[in-house]
């Protein structure tokens, strides 16, 4: 027993704190929070001692706080095998990235916001393209900004599988808003899937026919979908309408054209469209 002690020698918290890169108080938080408990407490002077092995573990804590990743997060990277372990830490890093992607869009749509419009233009091309009549399976619900992220991609898995029984998919589904959606107010949100409108007899499902029109569009990215910087693409095309002499036609809706799953924050996924005369 002494030859294993001598291997692995007991360390005052004091050692231990400095060899691990730590202070004497991060390592008794981790201790309440079960991540790096003491090998031994003196009974009677509470004084804490770790284990020289226990080094490494010290210092991976101290490297994933350098990425503030949160202490529960910590403690799933430490129960875990080394290359279960690996894949926490690079979803937690993809997550970091696409909060500070939407962070960074949101902060442009503040400047703009606080300057009084001023760059919107220059952020945003908008273009103009004719749609055709389509057959849509449609879906609508009244939502808040923070219903959309969830609804949208369940109601339109809905519609797919129903679309794939009737020829499947034929073109990107979109997002109808025929109300505001904000703080305030809640939509209606009309969720469409367009199918072969040959196939419109045997469809038991709700569907509808969108009718032919131009609209005026613009492509954001995954980053730029997030609420509220959103709007500033709204604003852009809106404000393009004006400056165009068009006219708005009817509702606003979102395009989603790509696999949002497999697209990364700055890939283009959507566009934000408006039909115009």
């Amino acid at each position: 027993m002494a030859g294993v002690e001598d291997d692995d020698p007991l360390l005052s918290i004091g050692v231990f704190a400095r060899r691990a890169r730590l202070s004497p108080k991060a390592l008794r938080l981790y201790d309440r929070q079960g991540l790096l408990v003491p090998d031994r407490v003196d009974p009677v002077t509470g004084f804490r001692s770790y284990r020289q092995s226990r080094l490494a573990t010290a210092r991976l804590i101290a490297r994933l706080r350098g990425l503030d990743m949160p202490l529960a997060r910590i403690a799933s990277v430490l129960a875990v095998p080394g290359p279960e372990a690996a894949a926490l830490v690079a979803g937690y890093w993809e997550d970091v990235e696409r909060r500070v992607a939407a962070q960074r869009e949101l902060a442009v749509h503040l400047r703009i916001q606080l300057s009084g419009g001023e760059g919107r233009s220059d952020m945003y091309e908008v273009e103009q393209r004719e749609v055709p009549e389509r057959l849509v399976l449609t879906e609508q619900r009244h939502a808040r900004p923070e219903d959309l992220p969830e609804w949208i991609p369940a109601a339109c898995d809905r519609l797919e599988q129903i679309a794939g029984a009737h020829g499947g998919v034929v073109a990107a589904p979109f997002v109808v808003y025929h109300g505001e959606v904000n703080e305030d107010s809640d939509g209606p949100v009309e969720l469409c899937v367009p199918i072969d409108p040959s196939r419109a007899a045997e469809v038991t499902a709700a569907v509808r026919t969108e009718p032919a029109h131009r609209e005026a569009y613009t492509t954001v990215s995954k980053a730029q979908v997030g609420y509220p910087q959103i709007l500033s693409a709204y604003d852009a095309v809106y404000r393009w309408i004006g400056e165009n002499g068009g006219r708005e036609a009817g509702p606003a809706r979102e395009v989603y054209f790509a696999d949002w799953g497999a697209a990364g924050p700055g890939d283009d996924v959507c566009d934000i469209a408006v039909p115009v005369v």
